[in-house]
């Protein structure tokens, strides 16, 4: 394989605050949030100018949007959840769930499932009626994950473990320390039957699904806590970000490291990269920050 060619396209700006969190709209369309408490739209076909679509009196950690019923999902610190309609850019229905911060969002067209700093994970019906709950841990849940066959729902924590819950029910079906600190990200792969999990202590760590989630593979990825990853629309590849200031890509058969983009060889951020989200417009790759920025990425895997 080719060496992995890596070229900034845009730094978009407009937010207040450290940004915390992307998410998927369209093809080449996203949301970001972070600490200014506002919703940006932005257009990578018209990049340069963002679209606010909602502003919350707190800062927001973590965003979902559902296709099917065409909803945002906004995790309001320290209250709960809106629900916004973005073309009306209104909200449409509210939850007042938890007085702590909301860390992760995810959706299906069934239910919505908020992880807390508290421990709890709610599952709350798109009527916004609370339909169960459940408290894992005295600690933070720090990302969540939807399996493949679309039944189970890996949780990272800051208590170290991994859980893997039944959607329906709640139930704890696999429970397992993974790292020595906190867990940041869970993701299960695209193609492979392996869970991928990253951490403060700077690894990433990749779990046999097909095994009572063994593990496979463990990495030194960066030198500081790996805040998120993301596998790019052809499943080729994958992307973790640090408080290093760095995004790595790597080859998401072999976990081999392919590329390091930074500021020093890409004019990359001056601060903690918290999010990623790679995109199918034109194979780019987006990042935020907290130094308030977000990058645009063109990512050339040619042969």
């Amino acid at each position: 394989m080719s060496a992995i060619q890596v070229k900034k396209q845009h730094t978009l700006t407009g937010h207040k605050d450290s940004l915390y969190t992307l998410c998927r709209y369209g093809e080449s369309t996203f949301f970001s949030a972070g600490g200014d408490g506002m919703v940006v739209l932005w257009d990578l076909e018209d990049p340069e100018t963002g679209q606010m679509i909602v502003k919350v009196p707190r800062s927001i950690y973590a965003i979902a949007y559902s296709e099917e019923r065409q909803l945002l999902v906004v995790g309001q610190n320290f209250s709960g959840i809106h629900l916004i309609d973005v073309r009306e850019k209104k909200e449409v229905g509210s939850l007042k769930l938890t007085d702590s911060s909301i860390f992760d969002i995810q959706v299906t067209n069934d239910a919505i499932y908020i992880g807390t700093s508290s421990g709890e994970l709610f599952k709350v019906s798109w009527e916004m009626q609370l339909l169960k709950s459940v408290k894992l841990t005295d600690m933070s849940i720090r990302s969540m994950a939807i399996a493949p066959n679309g039944r189970e729902l890996a949780v990272g924590a800051s208590d170290h473990h991994i859980r893997v819950l039944d959607m329906e029910t709640l139930e704890v079906k696999e429970d397992f320390k993974a790292h020595e600190i906190s867990v940041f990200a869970v993701r299960y792969h695209p193609q492979m039957p392996v869970l991928v999990s990253t951490s403060r202590d700077a690894r990433f760590k990749v779990w046999d699904v097909d095994n009572n989630y063994s593990l496979v593979e463990e990495v030194v990825g960066h030198m500081y806590a790996i805040n998120h990853l993301d596998f790019s629309p052809d499943e080729r590849f994958f992307a973790t970000c640090s408080m290093d200031k760095s995004v790595k890509v790597w080859d998401a058969k072999e976990f081999r490291l392919l590329k390091v983009i930074d500021k020093a060889r890409h004019a990359g951020h001056a601060t903690s990269v918290n999010k990623l989200l790679w995109m199918d417009y034109r194979n780019w790759l987006v990042s935020c920050s907290d130094d308030r920025t977000i990058s645009v990425w063109e990512i050339d895997q040619s042969n």
